[in-house]
């Protein structure tokens, strides 16, 4: 067990109602040498003050305040001002176990130094009436070595279902493979921003471990409203994503990078016509027309093999592959149906 500090970030916008069951579970860990990091990203509500009274109550918190500039910006400024060996990150409408961090901590490396590690736990999806389980594709173990290289450096991306999730929660980092590699990350960045860090913290590990169950995450989704609202900037952000995640692979030297990247893509692809599906907005299926018969979109999604299992993907990879008026319009009402049909079944679980 390591005898070093752990920093754990958390930005902080718009949570005071969150916030205290947060910070609480942080502050409750077993494992005591932790340092959390609140950093207020120019909250309007009451969250700077509880930010300053967490501050004043425990010497092992530490309260910045910023003017609003994003989530990127936030955990960036949170990582500079941190002094951990180790990193963990949480939203601050997340909570965690009490135990999360020393269970983290009892699978580091042995050996002394940098060890460019990465200990993932798995996480509980939270919602109103509702918990999911939720776990890394890739089996539990520890992965170093060849194994490393081949098993999970070359199947991070370009898949179905990710071998681990991208998100930089659930994760002790050591910290050097989060501060060598903030470059990749722009705070004007907002569809998938955690890619940007995680992919490339991973690329340069030499250690990963997935543990078994340890669901000691517990990720908050306000209401099922969220997963259906409509974001008009989502194709923009994916195309950015994409060419990023191109540049991380090449620069990383990666060589099964770029056709990863491609794969990616495809099912990045596939949620941009769903959210436009799903709105019904005038002009919908011009603008699926529009993504799907792209030059550059139309030679990667035509050429590369994608993997479609899930049903209502391969209606959109349909659509993807074959954006014709009458399918696009077809396709759109089986996702209203199924959407009304998954409201009326929560309505009779909750009656």
């Amino acid at each position: 067990m390591i005898e070093g500090r752990i920093s754990i970030i958390v930005p902080v916008y718009k949570a005071e109602e969150y916030l205290k069951r947060c910070v609480d579970s942080l502050l409750n860990q077993t494992y005591r040498q932790i340092e959390v990091v609140l950093i207020d990203d120019g909250s309007p509500d009451a969250c700077p003050a509880l930010c300053d009274a967490y501050g004043e109550q425990d010497q092992r918190v530490k309260v910045l305040h910023k003017e609003n500039g994003g989530l990127v910006s936030a955990w960036q400024a949170g990582v500079r001002a941190s002094t951990g060996e180790y990193l963990c990150f949480v939203d601050s409408d997340d909570w965690v176990d009490e135990n999360m961090l020393e269970e983290m901590v009892a699978r580091l490396g042995a050996g002394e130094g940098d060890e460019k590690e990465i200990i993932c736990c798995n996480f509980l999806i939270e919602r109103p009436g509702r918990i999911t389980s939720h776990y890394h594709g890739l089996p539990p173990g520890v992965y170093e070595g060849e194994r490393l290289e081949r098993e999970v450096k070359d199947n991070l991306l370009g898949h179905e279902n990710r071998q681990i999730s991208m998100s930089r929660c659930m994760k002790l980092f050591s910290r050097s493979l989060i501060e060598d590699n903030m470059q990749y990350c722009s705070p004007a960045v907002t569809m998938g921003e955690d890619v940007n860090i995680t992919l490339p913290a991973l690329l340069d590990c030499r250690r990963v471990v997935i543990m078994e169950e340890a669901l000691y995450y517990h990720y908050f989704c306000h209401g099922e409203s969220m997963v259906h609202r409509y974001d008009g900037g989502m194709y923009e952000g994916i195309r950015i994503l994409h060419h990023t995640i191109a540049d991380i692979y090449k620069i990383k030297g990666r060589e099964s990078g770029q056709a990863q990247a491609r794969r990616e893509y495809i099912y990045l692809l596939l949620l941009a016509v769903k959210n436009e599906i799903r709105s019904q907005r005038r002009g919908y299926v011009k603008r699926i027309r529009g993504i799907s018969l792209d030059r550059a979109n139309r030679e990667i999604v035509l050429h590369e093999k994608a993997v479609v299992r899930d049903k209502a993907n391969r209606l959109l990879y349909f659509v993807l592959r074959h954006p014709r008026r009458t399918v696009i319009v077809g396709v759109g009402r089986i996702f209203l149906w199924h959407d009304r049909l998954l409201l009326f079944r929560n309505v009779d679980a909750k009656s």
